[in-house]
C-alpha cells in the first residue's frame, strides 16, 4: 500500500511536510518537494492574490505539492463573549499602553469556498488537503473533478470512518502530540483525543485507505515506527520550524531553541480553537483553555496589538508559539537535508 500510495502522489519519500499557517510560504513546500517528499502550502490565511502567486511558484517547480484549506463554519458574532474576552485582556492593554477600543479587522482565517475552488481549477494541484472536516459535497466534487488527490485529517477513528465514507484518498491521523490546530471536527470533547501511535494502529485497521501518521514524528526512527504500525507515510511539521526556508518569527525561533519548548499545552486562547503550542505568559495566567475566548478564528483579533507590541520587544507572551511535544527534531538545516534525514536508512 505504501508503494502504491507514494506512486499515486508522485513522490519518492514517505514524508509529507505539514502545512503550517503563519510560519511558512511556498519556499518551504518547494524545498521539501524537490527533495522527494510532498511539500504543503497552508492557504487558509492567504488572500486570493497571494494564493495565486504561491500557486504559480509551486507549479513552476514541476514537482508534486499539496495545498491545504480549513473547512470551519463561519463564526457567529457574540458581543457578550467578545466583551468578556476584552475584559480579560484589559490589564495587558493597560500594561502596554494600548488603546483597548475594538478596531475592525478581517477574519484571520477563511474556510474553503467557491473563490478558492475557482483558483484550483486553473492550477489543478496534485494534492488538496482539508482540516476540520471536509467542505460541502458540491465543493468537494469540484476538487475531485480536477484529478487532485484529496487528503482529510482525523483525530479519532470515528472521524477517519467519516472521511473514508466521503471518498478521501488518504487520511492524516493527527495524534494529540501534534503541534498547531487540532483537526477535531465531529466533537469538541478533547477527551476523545489520543496519542499518534495508538491512533495510527487503530485507524489502519479500521479503514481501507492509506493512513498518514502525524504528531511527534521528528526523525527517521519515528517515521519507521509509524510505518511498522501501518502508516503509509508520516506528516512532519515542528521539525521544519527552524529551517531557513520557514518564516518562523524571531521570538518563535528563540522559544523553539530554548528549554521552553519542552513545555507545551493544548490551548484555545490564540484563535478560539484547540491547538498545541509552547506554554507562555498568556497561557499561564489565563489558563490554556478558557471558555471566554471567542469562537474560531475571532479570538486572534483582540490579541493582535498585544502580540505585535510584545514581539517588538522580543517577547512571545501573546504569540501562538505552535510546537509539538517532540521538538527534538528541530534543526537549523535546509529543509531538503532534513527531509532526506527523516528517511535515512529507512529501507534497511
Amino acid at each position: 500500500m505504501t508503494s502504491r500510495f507514494l506512486e499515486s502522489l508522485g513522490v519518492a519519500l514517505p514524508i509529507i511536510q505539514a502545512p503550517m499557517a503563519g510560519v511558512q510560504d511556498s519556499r518551504l513546500a518547494i524545498a521539501v518537494s524537490q527533495a522527494g517528499g510532498l511539500g504543503s502550502l497552508p492557504c487558509a490565511m492567504l488572500s486570493a492574490e497571494t494564493l495565486r502567486t504561491e500557486l504559480e511558484a509551486l507549479k513552476h517547480t514541476g514537482k508534486p505539492y499539496n495545498v491545504n484549506f480549513f473547512t470551519h463554519p463561519p463564526p457567529s458574532a457574540d458581543a457578550t463573549r467578545e466583551a468578556r474576552w476584552r475584559e480579560l485582556l484589559a490589564p495587558y492593554y493597560s500594561e502596554y499602553g494600548i488603546d483597548p477600543a475594538p478596531k475592525p479587522a478581517a477574519p484571520s482565517r477563511a474556510p474553503f469556498g467557491d473563490a478558492a475552488a475557482d483558483l484550483l481549477e486553473e492550477f489543478r494541484p496534485p494534492v488538496v488537503s482539508f482540516h476540520f472536516g471536509l467542505p460541502s459535497a458540491a465543493l468537494l466534487a469540484r476538487v475531485r473533478s480536477l484529478g487532485s488527490k484529496i487528503l482529510g485529517c482525523a483525530t479519532t477513528v470515528a472521524e477517519a470512518l467519516w472521511l473514508e465514507q466521503r471518498g478521501v484518498d488518504a487520511i492524516v491521523a493527527q495524534g494529540l502530540e501534534a503541534g498547531g490546530h487540532r483537526g477535531i471536527f465531529l466533537s469538541e470533547d478533547l477527551a476523545t483525543q489520543m496519542g499518534t501511535f495508538a491512533l495510527v494502529a487503530q485507524m489502519a485497521r479500521a479503514v481501507r485507505v492509506p493512513v498518514i501518521a502525524a504528531g511527534a514524528i521528528a526523525d527517521a526512527a519515528g517515521v519507521k515506527a509509524a510505518r511498522v504500525l501501518g502508516a503509509a507515510g508520516a506528516q512532519v511539521g515542528t521539525a521544519y520550524l527552524l529551517c531557513p526556508e520557514a518564516t518562523t518569527s524571531a521570538v518563535h525561533r528563540a522559544a523553539l531553541d530554548s528549554e521552553a519548548a519542552a513545555s507545551t499545552a493544548v490551548t484555545n486562547l490564540f484563535s478560539g480553537r484547540p491547538a498545541r503550542g509552547i506554554v507562555n505568559r498568556l497561557m499561564r495566567e489565563l489558563g490554556a483553555l478558557n471558555a471566554a475566548a471567542p469562537a474560531f478564528p475571532l479570538a486572534s483579533g483582540a490579541l493582535a496589538p498585544l502580540r505585535a507590541r510584545a514581539e517588538s520587544l522580543g517577547k512571545g507572551d501573546f504569540s501562538s508559539l505552535w510546537c509539538g511535544q517532540n521538538p527534538s527534531g528541530c534543526r537549523k538545516i535546509p529543509a531538503a537535508a532534513l527531509t532526506r534525514a527523516l528517511t535515512e536508512r529507512l529501507e534497511a
